[in-house]
């Protein structure tokens, strides 16, 4: 049973600051021959998927600057659509690049209750189309994703996001195989992911931006928005962080604020219930959208637009946003596009992976945050917030910057065995060279030998997006391994070596193997019988002192090894000549 004084889903949201802006201009007239369903509403709520799609259709058919193309489908069958808005107009990929102009993908609703960029979007894409905007496509092409969790979209409710304010109707935040799209550049195993990366490797957008909406605290920003090389803490790609803090954030900033908006710095507080005590701002791992995008080296941005402002305000932000990246991008492309070739073409002699610990020095901040006070709530029992709507400057608050916690060198080359195809086929996915052997070829390399591999989280083994999460140390061992015909040779210094170093490299938290598509080497398939070792084991104790003496190390130190006949003789059986060698052997090879 559900009970909860609450008439409506937006009750107990702590009041808004008022608002308005510059950028209310841009909401077309009741009688407007090509009004979006969202402005039909006032900007207070979203159309479901079909209108969404009939709007568009409707739309690339009129204007002769927009396609409508399909380039995939969700689990449950549902066709995802990219609009392609480019001067001259283009269907294919190919065509597109033949215009010689940098490409800008935006894409809304990877988490579908966040729909804000959807509908500016549509706004977006009927002024270029017909309101006098198609001068936006000299410079540059836009490519936008309106839905891309098209499936959660559709599981639609008022009752969706309880931190939210509007849009009335609110999509699911994961898709119909309860996967968070978000979490899932890496392993890709949606379909609405791998259509996702074929995107991108066919299209080749020069700017990514992945438009969201915030849970947390309360502040004045509307527009958040922060990529790796923010404060100039850059991640894989310097070069394009550089762009980024450099160009794309004071151009972006300007025109928030010339349209009455206020863009601010995409921060996490360390205490959510006050952010006087200190903020943190870090880099993204790959598994989320701008992290991905850094590590292949495309500039990419991940958007916030702050929950608790208005539908209206957060959609009209999202607008401007969307067209300052166009008019950026035209401006500086050619910028862009030579930090681009410098990031790929790198090949440093290491990379830095595991972003997250705090460590990383420190900044201050004059913070637009909004007043509260505290309650004591007797549903908790401790002092909870309630944020007041009124604006609060914070001065000087301190901003903590985060860290790296590994460094990998770069090797020659990886190779992967043909017994493990799925690996083999998102590496191909992901677009990453390789080359198949035609036949068996047998090669020095180094093979790792896992280190106390256990599941993430602690020692509760349980799902984590659909798989079994591990985290592991390595120690590296010489081998002579024979890879089998249709195995794969993948060279690290490539246009994507980073990102085939963090795929393959089992210590990398967004790694195969931190994803658990290697659970083969954590298991035995051999044992000996205690009558057979327990004998054996007595003669290897009377025939080398130096292992007679390491053993009664051992019980010395580790009482619990010596009170258990079973481990004391595994462990004589892990010194024969018996023991499965393969065992935690990472059967991925490391050429150095």
């Amino acid at each position: 049973m559900v009970s909860a004084r609450a008439e409506g889903p937006q009750d107990f949201l702590p009041p808004a600051v008022p608002w308005h802006g510059k950028s209310e201009a841009l909401i077309v007239a009741r009688d407007h021959p090509w009004i979006t369903p969202s402005e039909k509403t006032g900007l207070t709520d979203t159309p479901g998927y079909e209108e969404t799609v009939a709007y568009l259709k409707r739309l690339a058919t009129a204007s002769p600057l927009l396609s409508l193309v399909e380039f995939g489908r969700t689990a449950q069958g549902r066709p995802l659509y990219v609009v392609v808005a480019s001067r001259p107009k283009a269907i294919t990929a190919k065509t597109l690049k033949t215009n010689g102009k940098p490409t800008l993908l935006a894409q809304a609703g990877i988490h579908s209750g966040e729909i804000d960029g959807k509908d500016a979007g549509l706004m977006l894409l009927r002024d270029i189309a017909f309101g006098g905007k198609r001068a936006l496509l000299d410079g540059a092409n836009f490519l936008f994703v309106p839905i891309f969790n098209a499936d959660g979209h559709e599981r639609s409710s008022e009752w969706n996001r309880p931190n939210q304010r509007g849009p009335i109707h609110q999509g699911w935040r994961t898709t119909a195989q309860n996967l968070n799209l978000n979490r899932d550049y890496m392993k890709a195993d949606s379909p609405e992911m791998q259509a996702m990366i074929t995107i991108i490797n066919a299209w080749a957008p020069s700017l990514y931006l992945d438009l969201h909406v915030t849970d947390g605290m309360d502040y004045q920003y509307d527009i958040t928005f922060g990529y790796n090389g923010d404060l100039g803490l850059t991640g894989w790609s310097p070069h394009i962080g550089l762009w980024l803090d450099k160009t794309f954030r004071g151009a972006t900033e300007t025109a928030l604020k010339e349209a009455g908006h206020i863009p601010g710095p995409l921060v996490s507080a360390s205490d959510e219930h006050d952010a006087s005590k200190g903020l943190t701002i870090g880099r993204f791992n790959p598994r989320f959208s701008n992290g991905y995008g850094d590590l292949r080296h495309i500039a990419s941005a991940l958007v916030e637009i702050h929950s608790l402002k208005p539908y209206r305000q957060r959609v009209l932000g999202t607008y401007i946003l969307l067209e300052s990246a166009l008019r950026t991008l035209a401006s500086h492309g050619s910028e862009l596009a030579k930090a681009i070739q410098a990031d790929q073409s790198a090949a440093t002699p290491t990379i830095p992976i595991n972003w997250g610990s705090v460590g990383g020095g420190q900044s201050t901040i004059d913070f637009l945050g909004v007043s509260h006070e505290s309650f004591q709530s007797a549903a908790s029992g401790q002092l909870e917030v309630r944020w007041l709507g009124i604006p609060q400057l914070y001065p000087k608050i301190p901003v903590l910057f985060d860290q790296a916690s590994t460094n990998i060198s770069r090797p020659k080359a990886y190779w992967v065995p043909i017994t493990k195809p799925e690996v083999i086929a998102r590496l191909k996915l992901h677009g990453i060279q390789m080359e198949i052997l035609k036949q068996a070829t047998t090669v020095s390399v180094e093979m790792y030998r896992l280190q106390n591999p256990h599941p993430i989280p602690g020692e509760n083994f349980h799902p984590f997006e659909n798989r079994h999460t591990l985290k592991t140390s390595v120690v590296a061992e010489p081998h002579t391994e024979t890879f089998p015909a249709g195995s794969v040779r993948v060279p690290a210094a490539q246009p994507l070596g980073d990102l085939a170093m963090a795929l393959l490299e089992p210590e990398c938290e967004d790694s195969f193997f931190a994803w658990g598509f290697f659970l083969e080497p954590l298991q035995r398939t051999e044992y000996i019988e205690g009558y057979v070792v327990a004998p054996m084991a007595d003669e290897m104790l009377a025939g080398d002192p130096k292992l007679k003496a390491q053993f009664e190390a051992k019980l010395a130190r580790e009482p619990e090894f010596a009170a258990n006949p079973r481990a004391r003789l595994q462990w004589f059986y892990e010194r024969t000549k018996f023991y499965d060698s393969r065992y935690l052997l990472y059967p991925v090879g490391i050429e150095r």
